[in-house]
């Protein structure tokens, strides 16, 4: 009887109704191996440590002569806490002999069964097992009573009677009464845990223990037993999961699955009542009528159990997975970092859990396998439904509301909090729309794997809208699907979807007005209608010709903003002209891409076959030296875009903006410079003088024909970057704008995303980038080579005129005349000495002025042909606009001639 102690509240109920059996049943019960019930409730007083006699104490001593109660008190006591029910009747009813009215006392107080423990002159200690309430665990609902004792570990004077000394009905009479005991997690009198098992280690419970018969028992009966105690371990099993299982730290999902789970499990002890009833009150009721009424629960509990196993597994409970680290480390990690940050406990970032998501598809795989299982298929298809309505309310909160309530971690999008949007204008690198809200691919179960990026978008878009105050979130939401099995579950995916886009779609176009945001960046960054910044130019010359370090940002900013509100200016129209910042970056722009080119590694094929043009460097990432950086190379424009339209130009978008204005900034300044030296040339006497040396005329033609390529050069490259590249491309972006525009008001919804309304974005500024040679690390170097020698020689235009006069004698007595009658030009430019060495020297500077220019184009000019063959045809369109200046033909010498040469 020990095997069963502490016996539950529930058996109480049954001994009282075997208590009340009919009179017809007594002699069955008179026959029977053991007084089971009676036994049952001295556990049950023994578990509420009553130690008063039982009441019922008297029923057993029927068969032998009452004596003083004084006398036999401490007597009976003592034996009712050392015999067994089941010996006790044996020897008095059993066996149909009455115990001795009086008895030696050494003898009445020895165990009827133990030959050692007759031998012994006292008593056995008495085994008194006690049961007791465990502290609250994180599984509100798991059991809270200690694990009884094992049977083996009881005295030998409560060992029941050998199964061989009993009948074959007593035999089975006492394996059902077992076996209903076992099947509810307990040790019967002839059923007992195998010895290997230890219920106290909790992976030995959740595999199952695993029983074992006492000897004795017929074949028939013992095959029969055999097959019947596998439901028995899966209950175990099961009921040790769900304890397990549902603790904090494994989330919603599985807590919603556990009590599902746990209505099961009532309803199995719901049976094993109604079978315990049909025990004492129907004759009939024989092994094989309990192996029939059982059939389909044991089949229930098997399929819950694998369920189990496959669940523990996947939690790593039963199994140390010590293969390859899971896909979702970094996750992990960032998992620790948020719960550090929020004061929370790492333990459970680090710990391999399947919850949410993961559940939901094991259950998912689980029902598909067992498809051909009516009966599996049935449960399968209950649980996944009672598992997922959890997660789907995670779902439609973030379907409908834009934001996530996921404590456990547990739901298919992750939201890092520390990415927040006050950090926009910082970000560059798209954190808060990239990696704000991310997806965990584990944890997306196989019903949203279609559909997930929809998930995803419909939720940011609608985060978005909702801290733009365009959603309300008080509401709850209504009439939606509450599992994945609900027909409408898909179409809420789909109409959250199509809302959340048309919302943010009507709050970018609409309210903050996106294509005018569009329209002021073009204007200020690409230089279009850019009056006022030629104006802006021409007032700050003296400022951007310092060097970068000694530029006066605040004044370069007041000259913009007085610009930008001339009454005649185009910006002056502009209603964001207030948002136009001027910032002077001490880096320059060839340095700067190439160490993005080095990053990201663009055109790296294209750049492989052209090495041999390259001339070697020991610094690949740097190309120019910026400590000689002037102002007009450092000037950018800057921009302050609000939100929500910052996600759409991000400050990684602006980069892209800026790039391409320094780059056409570079342009217009060495075209201005170039305009400017021939100005110079133009107006100088010097280079109107006719000489009579015919050497320095031939040399006056070869530097105005230089000087025209490289102006061709110049302005061909800059009509090619704006009116051939930007230009097309900005009017395809805009007018897939205006048609996403219009499809939303006349349809009330839209075929695409603002995704892809921001990718288009993207697409516009990579293919400005590209095709304006800015992406390709052999372009920029051969493209700032040429620009260089065109700013040198642009630059050199008074020392030049310095040269021709002393090449000159004419010019040599016509400057010193004039230097005499002028004592202040006299004292600062010095007198002028006739060198007839002067000429040669002209001509070897000027040629290596054209040997660099001619190198260095006709190398660019042999790049962009192979680029055009291999990636873009837009270069062949450069490529003719750039012969004309590549041969120095007649293109140059019309340019040249018409500028007075």
């Amino acid at each position: 009887m020990a095997a069963r102690t502490p016996v539950p509240n529930g058996r109480t109920a049954s001994t009282a109704a075997a208590e009340q059996r009919p009179a017809k049943h007594a002699s069955a019960a008179k026959h029977a191996p053991s007084s089971r019930l009676s036994g049952s409730g001295e556990k049950a007083e023994e578990t509420s440590r009553s130690r008063k006699p039982s009441a019922t104490s008297g029923a057993h001593s029927m068969g032998e002569r009452r004596v003083e109660r004084r006398e036999v008190k401490e007597r009976e006591i003592q034996v009712r806490r050392t015999r067994s029910p089941l010996k006790h009747t044996s020897d008095s009813r059993v066996h149909g002999r009455a115990r001795p009215e009086k008895a030696p006392r050494q003898e009445r107080e020895r165990p009827a069964t133990s030959d050692d423990a007759r031998s012994k002159p006292r008593p056995e200690k008495p085994w008194d097992p006690q049961a007791s309430l465990v502290p609250h665990t994180t599984a509100p609902l798991a059991t809270r009573v200690s694990i009884p004792p094992l049977a083996s570990t009881a005295p030998a004077g409560l060992q029941p009677m050998p199964l061989a000394q009993l009948s074959l009905h007593q035999q089975e009479s006492a394996i059902i009464e077992d076996l209903l005991f076992v099947f509810m997690g307990f040790e019967g009198q002839y059923i007992r845990f195998s010895e290997s098992y230890n219920p106290y280690q909790e992976k030995e419970r959740l595999v199952g223990p695993q029983f074992r018969i006492l000897p004795g028992l017929d074949p028939s009966l013992r095959d029969l037993t055999k097959s019947m105690l596998k439901m028995a371990t899966h209950y175990i099993a099961v009921e040790a999961c769900v304890q397990v299982l549902g603790r904090e730290e494994y989330g919603a999902v599985n807590h919603s699955l556990c009590a599902a789970i746990r209505r099961l499990l009532r309803d199995y002890l719901t049976l094993m009542a109604q079978l315990e009833h049909q025990m004492l009150t129907n004759e009939t009721f024989t092994l094989h009528v309990l192996n029939l009424h059982t059939k389909q629960t044991s089949h229930m509990l098997f399929q819950l159990f694998t369920t189990s196993i496959e669940l523990l597994k996947a939690n790593g409970i039963l199994e140390d997975d010590k293969e390859d680290e899971s896909e979702d480390d970094t996750d992990n990690f960032e998992a620790i970092l948020e719960s550090v940050r929020e004061g929370g406990n790492a333990h459970f970032a680090t710990k391999k859990i399947c919850r949410g998501g993961s559940v939901l598809g094991l259950v998912t795989r689980r029902l598909a396998s067992m498809s051909g299982d009516p009966a599996a298929r049935e449960l399968l298809t209950t649980l996944l439904r009672e598992a997922s309505k959890p997660y789907m309310v995670m779902l439609n909160e973030w379907l409908h509301h834009g934001g996530i309530r996921d404590p456990h971690a547990e739901f298919m999008i992750k939201e890092s909090k520390s990415i927040k949007r006050e950090r926009l204008d910082q970000d560059y690198t798209d954190e808060y729309w990239d990696k704000r809200y991310t997806m965990r691919d584990a944890l997306v179960p196989p019903q949203l794997e279609g559909v997930k990026d929809k998930v995803l978008l419909a939720g940011k878009y609608l985060n978005v809208v909702r801290e733009c105050g365009g959603v309300d979130i008080s509401g709850k939401v209504l009439d939606v699907p509450t599992s994945f099995d609900d027909p409408r579950f898909l179409d809420n995916v789909n109409s959250a979807y199509a809302y959340a886009n048309s919302s943010l779609f009507n709050l970018l176009l609409t309210t903050h007005q996106l294509p005018a945001r569009l329209r002021s960046l073009k204007h200020y960054f690409f230089l279009d209608r850019s009056d006022f910044f030629s104006y802006f130019l021409d007032l700050g010359g003296s400022e951007l010709k310092k060097r970068a370090e000694h530029v006066n940002v605040g004044k370069l900013q007041s000259l913009l903003d007085i610009i930008v509100r001339q009454p005649g200016s185009v910006a002056a129209e502009d209603p964001y002209k207030e948002d136009v910042k001027v910032q002077v970056i001490e880096t320059g722009l060839t340095n700067w891409l190439m160490k993005i080119v080095t990053v990201t590694g663009l055109d790296q094929e294209a750049a492989n076959s052209l090495t041999s043009y390259m001339p070697a460097t020991t610094d690949k990432a740097s190309v120019t030296d910026d400590s000689k950086l002037t102002g007009y190379e450092a000037l950018v424009f800057d921009y302050a875009m609000p939100f929500p339209l910052s996600l759409v130009v991000s400050r990684v978008t602006l980069t892209r903006y800026q790039l391409l204005f320094r780059y056409l900034l570079s342009l217009r300044h060495l075209e201005s410079s170039l305009v400017e030296c021939w100005g110079e040339q133009a107006k100088s006497a010097t280079w109107k003088h006719h000489s009579r040396n015919p050497r320095i005329e031939t040399w006056k033609r070869r530097a105005w024909t230089l000087r025209a390529r490289m102006l061709v050069f110049v302005q061909q490259l800059l009509y090619y970057c704006t009116a051939e590249v930007i230009e097309p491309n900005w009017v395809s972006l805009m007018s897939r704008l205006s048609a996403q525009d219009n499809k939303a008001n006349e349809e009330g919804g839209v075929k695409r995303t603002v995704d892809e309304l921001m990718q288009d974005h993207v697409d516009f500024l990579a293919t400005c980038l590209k095709e304006c040679m800015l992406t390709n690390s052999k372009l920029l170097r051969i493209n700032n080579k040429i620009t260089s020698t065109c700013q040198m020689f642009a630059t050199f235009t008074q020392s030049l005129s310095r040269y021709l006069i002393t090449a000159d004698p004419d010019l040599v007595a016509q400057a010193n005349a004039t230097a005499s009658k002028a004592p202040t030009t006299s004292s600062r430019l010095g007198g002028y000495v006739y060198d007839p060495q002067r000429v040669a020297k002209m001509f070897d500077m000027l040629g290596k002025y054209e040997e660099n220019f001619a190198r260095h184009l006709k190398i660019l000019l042999d790049t962009l042909n192979y680029l055009a063959a291999t990636e873009t045809v837009v270069f062949l369109s450069l490529c003719a606009r750039l012969q004309s200046a590549g041969e120095g033909g007649m293109v140059a010498m019309v340019v040249g001639e018409g500028f007075g040469v």
